[in-house]
């Protein structure tokens, strides 16, 4: 066998499970992803979004852990102190459902999950430094989330009161209105209805300002847009009509200069008033509306697609801008949680009102006209919402409501007769915190018939969860029926008393367990003040968009939160935020096991290795796009990894041993150092797709110009130990190896980011078209500032241009350096 033969066949024994396990035990060994926390590196705080842990970890969570991981050891090449942590978001309803599903305790069941994943993310390769870990259904992690929800109360930002609440009956609890998806809840996709429940709740609406401020963070647009229409933000004027009773009934509308085309006022279903004002005659009715209404979910009601109902209760309110009289009536269109749970109804201006005084034959009354033309009602087929002046208005007809002139006018004159007052209304509402289930961060208070809410002393934390609770839903608390824990005494008079027995939504975790990180072990308080000061704001997050409006709206809260309180000195927890797609089947579908298409990671990594794995994941798409799983495309990886290895394992002892035509070695420097950039372009800016494919067409270049004979020059050993430097961040196990066996010192991953000649990455040639009046007849390769004369000639050189041109004369030449040339010729 010849020596070439020899050397392809040892590169073909590329063993890719005996090489990663070798190396992520050196890793381990030497500690090498231990970050310390005094370096003269500047700092890089990276982190990926935790996981649940419910199960074996699946391809979804490969997608979004290895890109950020590749982005972290890009950032460690160039010469940072990355801190890069991990942990487990431990309490909920995944762990506690698969937990119901099994017969086994959520602890035994969570917990062996975690030490499962654990495995799995380190068969990935990651740099994650374990020594930061958290799992928040630990009492060292949940002893801090009640420290936390006493500091809360004691700032007036934690609060309990009665309120609908949104019910689900599989899960049997309260969800947060973010939990609600279409009617649904977001867990289990049962559908969800209204009950009425005291309840803790977080006024994160103190903040719905500051949450509007998204200019010192680097944060998608479109989770911008999301939690910017969530919170909702709307200018107006609360405005009090009376019933006859004089009750007050306040509305909040942005079209104060309407009030004079309010023609009837529709309540909420669930308004207090309701059951007040209704008469008699109409009780039944009213009452039976009601009913039926608790049960629709808030899209079903909202829906512009459904025929009006409603009912009269009977009863009447005066409009305070002119005294006029007008029904109430109850719809459902009108929801307690947004506004009042009023409004005052302008059918002549709003679509909705529109139908509803056409469905039940009620007055309309135009009060805007266009400028130049005037308004029959009762020719009206719509509703005119648009701009124009008001006229049966009082004085203010003839004003003009363009540019927010009239509703100005009527807010200050609404004020000055003390029937309103200008506002700003937030469509958004306090964050629900309490749940009424067993595995969650049990809340810190107790209840004295003496004393009344009792906060549990600090001294006294963690309030610890019992370990033989009987945890399986009924529609309460199982911890109501723990005796133990239930029965205690009260921390103020010594009297008996009983526990809260609801627990902390799990979304108060990750609110703040990026700051945990820092220290774990931190005994003082949740975040250690030395380390926040090293380490806050994190400079890069990763994670789901899907947790747009909760967790990424939530985590924020909790940082200014804790800002005014005096744990942290920073505004925003993340500086800057990355979204992945996601990875859907074969099929182009969501992966379910109902569906049968979902990918086992861990097979893949026995077959082909993690290095594989990471490659295809970054290749498969754009990273913020995703896109279907094709076992077909991981061949294509393969085979570059296995190219990769070759071309190493055959050249590298022969590199640089002779003499090497300049134009080659020059072509090599020049791919060389082109890829450097560009690779290293797209890691910075999570390009990861195009990463990979640059470093394909560097194999290609490779091996052409080893036909060349570039072997012999000494820039193919450069290009060999860079090839391996570009490929850490990516496939690190790989890149180690290929370290190893270029006689280079361990680790790799120790080592700066190859640097690049700005010079040797600009083109100097182009390729040219040349057209023969209009049509493309060749393509020539020029210099990139070649003059137009001595383009033409080099074009007129060409056969298939002289046999286009013939005998015809030249016309006109049009020439655009660097893209085309065209001869016109006749």
């Amino acid at each position: 066998m010849s020596s070439t033969a020899e050397a392809r066949s040892r590169a073909k024994q590329y063993d890719a499970s005996a090489i990663e396990q070798k190396w992520q035990q050196a890793w381990e060994e030497a500690q090498l992803y231990r970050t310390p926390d005094e370096s003269e590196r500047p700092k890089w705080y990276a982190v990926t979004m935790y996981p649940y842990p419910s199960g074996d970890l699946h391809i979804g969570h490969w997608y979004a852990m290895v890109p950020s991981d590749a982005a972290a050891r890009f950032k460690r090449m160039n010469g940072y102190n990355v801190l890069f942590p991990m942990g487990f978001d431990a309490f909920g309803l995944p762990a506690e459902n698969a937990a119901i599903q099994r017969n086994i305790h959520p602890h035994s069941w969570t917990m062996a999950n975690i030490e499962n994943m654990r495995r799995q993310m380190r068969s990935m390769g990651t740099m994650f430094d374990w020594d930061r870990e958290v799992i928040t259904c630990l009492p060292d992690y949940y002893k801090w989330n009640q420290w936390l929800f006493l500091q809360f109360m004691k700032h007036d930002l934690a609060y309990q009161a009665k309120a609908p609440v949104w019910w689900c009956p599989q899960c049997q609890t309260v969800l947060a209105n973010e939990q609600v998806i279409e009617g649904e809840c977001e867990r289990c996709h049962s559908e969800v209805s209204r009950r009425d429940l005291t309840q803790w709740f977080f006024r994160i609406t103190n903040y719905a300002e500051e949450l509007l401020d998204f200019t010192t963070i680097d944060w998608p647009d479109r989770v911008v847009t999301m939690q910017r229409n969530w919170i909702g933000r709307s200018e107006g004027a609360r405005v009090t009509f009376r019933s006859e009773q004089d009750d007050p009934i306040e509305v909040f509308t942005t079209r104060p200069d309407t009030l004079w085309g309010a023609t009837f006022m529709v309540l909420a279903p669930e308004h207090p008033l309701v059951e007040k004002l209704t008469t008699d005659s109409q009780r039944e009715d009213v009452e039976n509306y009601v009913a039926w209404a608790r049960r629709q979910t808030e899209i079903q009601r909202t829906s512009t697609e459904n025929d009006k109902t409603g009912v009269f209760i009977g009863a009447y309110a005066v409009n305070p801008v002119n005294d006029e009289r007008i029904p109430i009536w109850i719809a459902d269109y009108v929801l307690m949680g947004y506004g009042t749970g009023a409004i005052m109804a302008v059918p002549a201006h709003d679509q909705r009102d529109f139908e509803f005084a056409k469905q039940f034959d009620l007055s309309i009354r135009v009060v805007i006209k266009p400028e130049d033309e005037d308004l029959d009602a009762e020719m009206m087929t719509e509703a005119y919402p648009d701009e124009g002046v008001m006229v049966n208005s009082a004085h203010f007809d003839g004003t003009p409501t363009a540019d927010g002139e009239a509703v100005s006018k009527v807010i200050e004159w609404l004020d000055e007769q003390e029937r309103g007052r200008g506002e700003i209304n937030y469509r958004f509402h306090d964050w629900l915190v309490s749940r009424q289930r067993y595995w969650g961060t049990p809340i810190p208070i107790v209840y004295c018939d003496a004393c009344g809410t009792v906060p549990v002393p600090e001294e006294d934390l963690p309030v610890l969860l019992p370990e033989d609770a009987e945890f399986k839903p009924t529609g309460e608390s199982p911890l109501k029926t723990h005796e133990s824990f239930f029965n205690t005494t009260c921390p103020s008079c010594g009297a008996a008393a009983t526990r809260e027995t609801d627990t902390l939504d799990t979304f108060v975790d990750s609110s703040w367990y990026q700051y945990r990180y820092l220290n774990p072990h931190y005994e003082d308080g949740p975040v250690d003040p030395e380390k926040a000061a090293e380490w806050l704001p994190v400079d890069q997050y990763t994670g789901g968009i899907e947790h747009a409006t909760m967790h990424l709206l939530y985590t924020r809260f909790f940082t200014k939160a804790m800002r005014d309180i005096g744990l942290l000195n920073i505004d925003e927890p993340f500086t800057r935020l990355y979204n992945q797609g996601i990875i859907l089947g074969e099929d182009s579908e969501k992966m379910s096991k109902s569906r049968g298409n979902v990918v086992d990671p861990d097979e893949l990594v026995d077959e082909l290795g993690a290095d594989l794995v990471r490659l295809y994941l970054m290749f498969i798409a754009p990273w913020d796009q995703g896109g279907p799983w094709n076992p077909r495309g991981i061949a294509g990886i393969d085979r570059f990894v296995r190219r990769v290895w070759s071309i190493t394992d055959e050249t590298a002892d022969a590199a640089g041993d002779g003499d090497v035509d300049a134009d080659v070695e020059q072509d090599l420097k020049k791919s060389l150092h082109k890829t450097i950039k560009v690779v290293g372009d797209d890691l910075g800016s999570f390009e990861f797709n195009t990463m990979v494919a640059r470093l394909m067409e560097f194999i290609n270049d490779l091996y052409q110009l080893r036909e060349r004979g570039a072997v012999a020059s000494p820039v193919w050993r450069e290009a060999l130990e860079s090839l391996a430097l570009m490929l850490a961040p990516s496939a690190p196990h790989l890149a180690e190896e290929l370290w190893h066996r270029l006689g280079r010192e361990f680790s790799i991953h120790q080592q700066a980011w190859p640097s690049y000649d700005e010079a040797l990455t600009v083109e100097d040639t182009v390729e040219l078209a040349v057209q023969i009046n209009g049509k493309v007849r060749d393509r020539i390769e020029t210099a990139i500032d070649a003059g137009e004369e001595a383009v033409v000639q080099q074009a007129m050189a060409s056969e298939r241009v002289q046999e286009s041109v013939g005998d015809k004369q030249i016309r006109k030449v049009i020439y655009v350096p660097g893209r085309i040339l065209n001869i016109v010729v006749g």
